[in-house]
């Protein structure tokens, strides 16, 4: 029933609020706005557009004309509502093509702490069905100051486990296909791979592995993997060579990388040159590309869209980072 309005300076400047007839709380229309409890409602298509345009914090924030812990705020918002926007529009299971598999790998504070994101993209649609994360132990050649320091940060924080690999490809497939089904499986020839898949006994995997020397062409069966590697490398600001604008927390890559996701998987063509439709458009998931309105359009909850165990921890922000003691999560209760 109405409660009422209350009034703020951005249009609509009146706001109409409601009380539930069940547990008679209120609330108003914003409630089941993307834009809830913030002052700059403007800035949310503009923050996701310039993230996917390689720009960094401090450069969106200049051009915003705000501070950079705003930009930081409203990207991991983003990276929350584009978490459960890839869940609820989920392609029909079970999963109809062969998924092609890889680490990309990047760093989290410092090149000390390198990672994989492990991803899972359809060998014909190029849709991204999942992606994990995996924390690594600084690897190559180093100097011997290099291999000191990161032997005193190792005594000082721990040492990532070995098997983080293992467990994130495990992880990878239980999110791109929640139900058990016989799968087929490109990777190279990564050691961790055929460990991951023993874990998983109830799915019957069909795994062929193409070295990573091989030319990165069209032909090679790990080019749409390949392919969206090159896009992430393009278009984040975070992970480019020898960047200032590096993440500070594992938490931030996987935000981001699930802004990419939606862009990749609902936004861009196929082909820039050739079109071709989205990737969600050649699974049947849409019938056009969509635009960053409608998905910014309205607030998506998750206790109506669960995720999987690993996305839920990335949701709730639980992802911890080493060298950061206190590290924030999201734990805020009406706008969780």
């Amino acid at each position: 029933m109405r409660y009422g309005h209350y009034r703020r300076q951005l249009s609509p400047t009146v706001i109409p609020r409601f009380r539930c007839g069940h547990c008679r709380r209120t609330f108003s229309s914003q409630t089941f706005s993307t834009t809830y409890w913030l002052r700059r409602p403007d800035l949310l298509p503009a923050v996701f557009q310039r993230l996917l345009a390689c720009s960094g914090y401090r450069q969106i924030a200049r051009e915003a004309g705000c501070h950079p812990t705003t930009v930081m705020g409203l990207a991991a918002r983003l990276g929350r509502h584009a978490l459960l926007y890839l869940e609820h529009h989920r392609p029909p299971l079970p999963i109809a093509e062969p998924l092609v598999i890889d680490g990309f790998e990047s760093f989290e504070f410092s090149q000390y702490h390198p990672l994989h994101v492990n991803l899972a993209v359809g060998a014909h649609s190029h849709y991204l069905y999942a992606f994990t994360e995996s924390e690594l132990r600084r690897k190559g050649r180093m100097t011997r100051y290099q291999r000191r320091r990161r032997g005193w940060l190792e005594a000082r924080f721990g040492r990532p486990d070995p098997k983080a690999v293992e467990r994130g490809v495990a992880a990878l497939v239980e999110v791109a296909a929640p139900q058990a089904q016989p799968l087929t499986i490109h990777s190279d020839e990564h050691d961790a791979y055929p460990r991951a898949f023993r874990r998983l006994r109830a799915y019957p995997i069909t795994h062929e592995r193409t070295s990573s020397r091989v030319a990165r062409t069209p032909g090679n069966p790990l080019f749409p993997v390949n392919l969206l590697d090159l896009l992430l490398r393009h278009n984040s600001a975070n992970h480019k060579r020898e960047t200032i604008a590096f993440s500070k927390r594992r938490q931030s890559v996987l935000e981001r990388v699930a802004i990419l996701a939606v862009w990749r998987n609902f936004m861009k063509p196929f082909s820039e040159r050739h079109g071709g439709g989205t990737p969600a458009m050649r699974l049947g998931v849409t019938d056009r590309g969509v635009r960053i309105g409608e998905i910014l359009r309205r607030r998506l909850f998750p206790e109506r869209t669960p995720l999987a165990p690993e996305w839920a921890h990335y949701y709730r922000r639980e992802v911890p980072t080493r060298r950061i003691p206190n590290t924030r999560y999201h734990q805020l209760t009406l706008a969780f």
